[in-house]
């Protein structure tokens, strides 16, 4: 059954609430690459690039949903592999479509809120204010920071890295996925013990050290497959469509 491109732009657009979401200006929220106006498969993905539009393209999809989209930057002349990443989809009638902070913060289909309760962690509230908005979540607990460990791995299938400065009695966790590691001081402002992210540069331990507080690197890659996962499942399921994730883990 097939279903209209139009159609599901519109949905989606309200249901994320990218008209004036707060973001980085080359993030570029939203339909990226149309095609013929046909939808009959979604593919969903952490990121687009040659591998995973090939990937979507070899399973019949004609939607690649991301959250790291083509480009980061206004204008780039399109060659070497940005000409591949573009011919391939266009050749392919494949459309892409992506949504960075918005789906991270995003209620029910956000990153951060279903990390959360992939963790166990059902009663969270707004964490991390940032451009206007919260984007993370942050949660109460009584819980032994290596239960916590424990936890983290299994609900993303990678070991975490841990510095660890806070508690071992772990009370009170914030969780902003991807590449929030540059912001510990800020996490540790709005009160939390432990922060929960993927990735930091290097000075980031000493200020964890500083600090005082648990800071659980769960990697980039691992902490942002669960906004595509809902959001392709959701859409599926409102237009009727088959979905499929395509996972190509970095490590990172």
């Amino acid at each position: 059954m097939a279903s209209k491109l139009a159609d599901l732009v519109n949905y989606t657009e309200k249901l994320l609430v990218h008209k004036d979401f707060p973001d980085y200006s080359g993030a570029l929220n939203g339909l990226q690459i149309e095609n013929d106006g046909t939808l009959t498969r979604i593919a969903a993905a952490v990121d687009a690039n040659l591998l995973s539009i090939g990937e979507a393209v070899a399973a019949g999809a004609d939607l690649l949903v991301v959250h790291h989209g083509i480009a980061w930057t206004p204008l780039y002349p399109i060659t070497g592999l940005r000409y591949q990443w573009l011919s391939l989809a266009l050749e392919n009638n494949l459309a892409i479509y992506s949504s960075h902070l918005p789906l991270d913060a995003h209620p029910s289909l956000g990153n951060n809120v279903l990390l959360a309760q992939a963790l166990g962690l059902s009663k969270t509230k707004p964490f991390f204010l940032e451009k206007g908005i919260h984007l993370g979540r942050q949660a109460s607990v009584k819980m032994d920071r290596e239960n916590l460990l424990q936890r983290m791995q299994k609900a993303t299938g990678t070991k975490p890295l841990l510095l660890p400065f806070g508690p071992k009695n772990v009370k009170r966790i914030g969780i902003v996925t991807g590449g929030a590691g540059n912001h510990l001081a800020q996490a540790a402002a709005e009160g939390v013990d432990t922060f929960i992210t993927g990735e930091g540069n290097h000075w980031t331990f000493t200020v964890a050290q500083e600090l005082e507080i648990n800071v659980i690197y769960g990697g980039h890659y691992a902490t942002e497959t669960f906004g595509v996962k809902a959001l392709a499942e959701h859409l599926g399921k409102k237009f009727k469509l088959p979905w499929s994730f395509i996972d190509m883990p970095s490590g990172l």
